[in-house]
């Protein structure tokens, strides 16, 4: 590898920022958590300088999706080695009104992945991580901004929180699964008083995961 450049005050703030978010939380900070955990007052002033960290060989960089930062191997912290693994982030949910999605085919290539430790998911088979948008789980502990793990399905129980594709509606939603009428309406129900449960026909509902565990974010 080539002799890398003495990185400047900042830079070494900024890696080090990345590499203590990932140790901490198994997935890098979005820019606008790093411009507050280095104390850099935009995100251009960030930008410029993940560059120079990926030119030197420090990071790798896709600046298409808010967490594509990456540290290469030999930065990373060393007690995360050889005890991660990695799952696809597929995009967003709603828990609130569903959000419309291109379609309901969640396929893992070309997607931002997520580092988790290996005893939190041991086995990835059919996991994948989606971030939340809205609060209508937030007494649930699933907040705006939050990483939910997911296991894909196809059914679920009363009670369990699942991915719900509404198919009139081609929308995604994050809510909590109850069937009614023996069976053929589903109760999307929120988890916040103040909104109510969306009711779909069960021809109408798709179950595509179920969730396994949360990501807080931080603040």
């Amino acid at each position: 590898m080539p002799k890398r450049h003495e990185l400047s005050k900042r830079q070494r703030r900024i890696l080090r920022a990345i590499r203590d978010f990932v140790d901490e939380n198994g997935y890098p900070p979005s820019i606008r958590q790093l411009c507050e955990l280095a104390d850099i007052s935009s995100t251009s002033v960030a930008s410029y300088n993940l560059d120079i960290l990926q030119r030197e060989g420090y990071i790798t960089r896709d600046p298409e999706v808010s967490r594509g930062i990456r540290l290469v191997e030999e930065m990373a912290p060393s007690s995360r080695r050889g005890d991660q693994i990695a799952v696809p982030l597929l995009g967003v949910i709603a828990a609130g009104e569903p959000i419309p999605v291109p379609d309901s085919d969640f396929s893992q290539a070309d997607y931002e992945m997520v580092d988790l430790a290996k005893d939190l998911v041991p086995d990835t088979d059919g996991i994948y991580a989606l971030e939340v948008r809205g609060t209508s789980m937030i007494d649930a502990l699933i907040g705006d901004g939050d990483i939910v793990l997911m296991r894909h399905q196809t059914n679920a129980r009363n009670g369990e929180t699942v991915a719900a594709w509404l198919k009139d509606e081609k929308a995604t939603t994050l809510k909590t699964l109850y069937w009614e009428q023996n069976g053929t309406v589903a109760r999307l129900q929120p988890a916040n008083p103040t909104m109510e449960p969306i009711y779909v026909h069960a021809r109408d509902l798709e179950i595509q995961g179920r969730i396994i565990g949360v990501i807080r974010k931080l603040g």
